[in-house]
């Protein structure tokens, strides 16, 4: 019997995802152009592998069920169901706060101070973005495996996920 070949590490990757948005939300100009760019980012470069022997390449849906956000996992060639698993958003709830109260200051900087003051509060939605792309790295670590870029581009997205109208 011929061995089988295990596809190479570019298959451990996300390669389309979707997000259940509620439909009447209507998302600032600025907000989407952060949501396209993550979306297009992740897609372009990712690594994202699931614990448990499932291989990539997947396709993604990502949702807001209650107070968790809900992962369902499909083979990407097929759409078959491979995983399904949840994140309580109550880890996460305080950075995304947080998170939304930096960008509203860094967006009215922009509009009048400084250049100094504008790259001290960037650096602080930085070090949010961060903390929280890290904290769902280490959440999801018995459910997946993924590299720190594909983490924030997540975050980004998770945090979209949590606009309401």
């Amino acid at each position: 019997m011929p061995a089988q070949r295990r596809p190479g590490p570019e298959a451990q990757r996300i390669a389309a995802i979707h997000l259940e948005e509620p439909a009447r939300i209507r998302l600032t100009a600025t907000v989407e152009n952060e949501r396209k760019a993550a979306l297009y980012d992740l897609i372009d470069e990712n690594h994202f592998a699931l614990v448990g022997g499932f291989d990539g390449p997947y396709e993604v849906f990502l949702a807001v069920k209650g107070e968790r956000l809900a992962f369902d996992v499909r083979d990407a060639e097929s759409g078959q169901p491979l995983t399904g698993f949840a994140l309580p958003l109550r880890a996460l709830r305080r950075i995304i706060k947080d998170y939304f109260l930096i960008l509203d200051s860094y967006f009215k900087a922009i509009r009048d101070s400084s250049p100094s003051r504008i790259e001290t509060i960037d650096m602080a939605r930085r070090g949010l973005h961060n903390e929280g792309a890290e904290l769902l790295k280490s959440r999801l670590a018995d459910k997946v495996e993924m590299d720190v870029d594909t983490a924030r581009r997540l975050f980004t997205l998770i945090c979209v996920l949590q606009i309401r109208g």
